[in-house]
């Protein structure tokens, strides 16, 4: 995006040493935030990122899909939707057992929280009890528990909540005027009404979106805008650049610039000075440079293990090798784990994950 001088004169780059958390950005002031130069933008995020964070620390979760497939959804970027062929078969729900055994991989491999994923619409009442118990039995390990499981209403938020979930994600994806773009079986106001439910319930919320659809530049300003709008920002933003799969309607979306995707890191972490910026999916098609300009931008979050929900991460070897290069540290949480032998908790974890078929790339979590 072309830089815009009267942007940047409009913008004021001293900011306080801990700058005011808004809720009220006009969608022009954020659009001004984007067409900063990129070295004023950059420096801004970064301010905004030290005052509030350890500018070195990466907070680690690891994704597990519990349910794959056959969803009734037809979200145009998802191979899970059973509208699309995409290869990808249909799965019944983990055993409660095997979701555990993951959970506990994923600890000693660095992660702080362990997020599980469904395909569904909305959690059926015989599947709800089952992922309530997981809730409990991972958040018994230490770890931080977040699910993602449709849409839900606030009876099943509160249950969930009573079960001890700390967050829930539920995406936007995009901006209310390109929504219809993209999925059609949902409505924008069926999101938030979740978000809601989810919030009201006394969870964490998980919410951000997609970039690389199609969409314009003003869609991607009016998307932070929406997450900017809740109250309180949610906790985790996470910000995921399309990864395009064959059969999906969105196999041939022309490419983001990858300049694009940081400038929406850095505003976002602008606009949610307090929340965790998470770079998410697409990571594994980002080369080492594009990942270290996003946590200079401000993003300190990501999913690590060999695959998110069904689409590919980079590997825990790759990861440990450019946090090395960066001098970056997983983010340490209260998770009253007891602490082992780093290095030797990882190692015996990559061995462990190296064959296991069980860890599927987080479908846009």
């Amino acid at each position: 995006m072309p830089a815009n001088s009267h942007a940047s004169a409009a913008l004021d780059l001293k900011l306080d040493a801990r700058p005011e958390v808004r809720h009220d950005w006009r969608l022009e002031e954020i659009e001004a935030l984007f067409e900063l130069p990129f070295n004023d933008l950059m420096f801004r995020a970064q301010q905004v990122h030290r005052a509030h964070f350890d500018p070195n620390a990466v907070q680690v979760s690891t994704l597990l899909s519990i349910k794959t497939g056959a969803c009734p959804e037809d979200c145009k970027y998802c191979p899970q939707s059973g509208h699309y062929n995409t290869g990808l078969g249909k799965e019944k729900l983990l055993e409660i057992d095997k979701v555990v055994e993951q959970a506990r991989a994923a600890k000693e491999a660095g992660a702080s929280r362990f997020c599980m994923g469904a395909a569904w619409r909305s959690p059926r009442e015989r599947d709800l009890r089952v992922v309530m118990e997981m809730v409990g039995r991972v958040k018994a390990l230490g770890l931080e528990t977040c699910m993602t499981l449709g849409m839900v209403d606030s009876d099943q938020a509160s249950r969930l909540a009573e079960a001890g979930l700390d967050y829930y994600n539920h995406n936007l994806d995009t901006s209310p005027e390109y929504y219809g773009e993209v999925i059609t079986t949902r409505s924008y106001a069926d999101r938030l009404d979740t978000l809601a439910n989810v919030r009201e319930a006394g969870m964490k919320v998980c919410s951000g979106g997609i970039l690389g659809m199609g969409e314009a530049p003003r869609d991607r300003a009016a998307l932070l805008q929406q997450l900017v709008r809740l109250e309180p920002h949610p906790e985790s933003v996470p910000i995921n650049m399309l990864v395009k799969v064959p059969g999906t309607p969105m196999e041939n979306v022309e490419d983001l610039d990858p300049l694009e995707f940081i400038r929406a890191i850095a505003v976002a972490r602008i606009l949610m000075p307090q929340s965790h910026v998470r770079l998410s999916a697409g990571r594994e098609q980002m080369d080492e440079s594009t990942q270290a300009m996003a946590f200079l931008a401000g993003a300190n979050s990501i999913f690590y293990g060999d695959t998110l929900l069904t689409t590919g991460n980079p590997q825990i070897e790759r990861d440990r090798a450019l946090f090395d290069k960066l001098g970056l540290h997983p983010e340490q949480r209260d998770t009253h784990a007891d602490e082992a032998d780093t290095e030797t908790a990882l190692t015996h974890a990559i061995q462990r994950q190296r064959d296991d078929a069980l860890f599927y790339d987080a479908a846009q979590a």
